[in-house]
């Protein structure tokens, strides 16, 4: 191996939500951290903000291609740089609900209880909507969970376009509510208010990502040093099998190892579960952490459609449109059972309506996109063993997906579309999520009590593996119907606040008080 070796307290692989908040957590307490990033940071550039360079011509998307059940090829929705899949998100930041922790029936089956509460996790959820800059109102949404503390900001102001929808919609018998956004924005915020927010990286570093809210004020305590360019392609075991020796990373010159006390993956719930499974050797022949045969199983991106509502008679001048949703039949579609989300996605453009309608000449779609609102309609995605990630006899990522929500997700765009004809849009363009834009995605190192159920425990410990933590998406053992970033680094914080205290479900099991 031609690099030196690199060693460390703590090694982190990822430094997207869940290894960049876990990173920031744990310099705080002083732990020494080595942060090892796939890519490189993203350069900060014009064609940041251009929609051709951003959604035709895929400046920022990995080259990385993942195969589905069939053997078909396609792109993968991944990036890889400092900060992850956040430095192009679109920044909301809600809590998943108190019940979203509890079994809950639905239509298509049963999501599962969490192994703890939603009062476990609740302080740091306060904790991490101050470090991500959360702006919100409490009291607006309907379906909010309780709260100990209230929002470090007040909610984003409504674009004219924007509050005069809400009014529309009130009168078509909903109730919107303000986003929970992670946004520098203020008086004294970096934020300028722009439509280049939502899938794209920020210019002016107001976006609240894990390279600017948990990677740099981490680098600056002097206890976190940042790898770029390493790729880790494997994970070798002690000669007991019960503790992670050291990685094989892969740099620009050649193959290293990096050793450390304990070792956190954040790859994302499909590359964390892809890496364990390419780690076979005589000490784990089903993969590292897989005695349960649970790793890449349960994987879930919700259910997503992306529309376009158009009403020719309005237009659309809006700027920054990503600060509405309405949730009225999150718990209960009108028989009991749960329905998701309907959420304003940032101002689409017609040359980023070019990605999707190939075939429609750019004038129409600038007319389109310049009487229209865009929407993301969501509902759970229930976990299910058969939906899975494997590694192919090609050495590729292979996953296997069919929706267990599509029932579900009928009824929840029947009662969208009613809605919104109500509020006077004549015509509804759709563009269903497909494997590619795997978005949100969770499940495929699910948590739980029984180690034969599940990969890791409460606090992302592997049951396996002495000194390994999961923390990314992969530990949920549902996947809600609202976006998971903010869970991630709450339970990242989670996490740290417990292991460094001693408590880990190694030791006794129990939580601290």
């Amino acid at each position: 191996m031609s690099n030196p070796d690199l060693e460390s307290d703590v090694v982190i692989v990822g430094s997207g939500m869940g290894g960049g908040t876990t990173a920031y957590a744990l310099a705080k307490k002083g732990v020494n951290v080595l942060v090892l990033e796939r890519g490189e940071r993203l350069p900060n550039e014009k064609q940041n903000w251009d929609p051709k360079e951003v959604f035709l011509n895929k400046r920022y998307k990995s080259k990385e291609v993942w195969v589905d059940s069939k053997g078909k090829k396609f792109e993968a929705g991944v990036h890889f740089y400092v900060g992850g899949n956040t430095k192009v998100y679109g920044a909301s930041l809600p809590r998943l609900r108190e019940k979203d922790f509890e079994e809950l029936k639905h239509l298509e089956g049963t999501s599962p209880a969490w192994p703890f509460t939603y009062w476990d996790i609740e302080p740091f959820y306060v904790e991490a909507e101050k470090m991500y800059k959360v702006h919100n109102n409490v009291g607006e949404n309907p379906t909010e969970p309780p709260r100990s503390e209230p929002f470090p900001y007040p909610a984003l102001p409504h674009d004219p376009y924007i509050s005069a929808l809400a009014t529309r919609l009130k009168k078509a018998g909903v109730n919107p509510h303000s986003n929970s956004m992670g946004i520098d924005y203020g008086d004294d915020g970096k934020c300028i208010v722009c439509r280049t927010c939502d899938g794209f990286a920020c210019r002016v570093g107001a976006k609240s990502d894990a390279e600017i809210n948990a990677i740099n004020p981490a680098l600056l305590t002097g206890k976190v040093k940042l790898q770029t360019s390493a790729e880790v392609i494997r994970i070798e075991l002690t000669d007991d099998g019960k503790r992670v020796d050291y990685l094989v990373v892969k740099g620009p010159n050649g193959e290293y190892k990096v050793r450390g006390k304990k070792f956190v993956l954040s790859c994302g719930a499909v590359l964390t579960s892809a890496l364990l499974l390419r780690s076979k050797s005589v000490k784990a022949p089903n993969g590292v952490a897989n005695s349960s045969d649970m790793v890449g199983r349960n994987f879930m991106m919700h259910v997503n459609t992306h529309i376009a509502a158009f009403d020719f008679k309005r237009k659309n001048n809006v700027t920054f449109q990503k600060t509405l949703s309405f949730s009225d039949w999150y718990f209960d579609g009108g028989k009991g059972y749960p329905l998701g989300i309907i959420q304003l996605i940032g101002k689409v453009q017609g040359i980023m309506m070019k990605s999707y309608a190939t075939k429609v000449p750019l004038p129409i779609l600038n007319y389109i996109a310049n009487r229209s609102v865009e929407f993301l309609v969501m509902n759970e995605d229930l976990p299910s063993k058969e939906n899975r990630v494997t590694i192919d006899e090609n050495n590729q990522v292979k996953i296997t997906r069919k929706p267990i929500g599509m029932s579900t997700h009928k009824k929840l765009m029947k009662k969208t579309l009613k809605v919104l004809r109500k509020t006077g849009y004549q015509a509804i363009f759709k563009q269903p999520f497909d494997l590619s834009m795997n978005a949100h995605q969770c499940g495929t190192t699910v948590s739980g009590n029984d180690p034969k159920k599940s990969v890791v425990d409460q606090y992302c410990k592997t049951h396996d593996v002495e000194n390994l933590y999961l923390i990314d998406g992969g530990f949920f053992p549902s996947s809600a119907a609202v976006n998971p970033a903010l869970t991630i680094a709450a339970q990242a914080l989670r996490v740290v606040a417990i292991v460094n205290a001693g408590f880990t479900a190694a030791d006794d099991g129990k939580k601290p008080p």
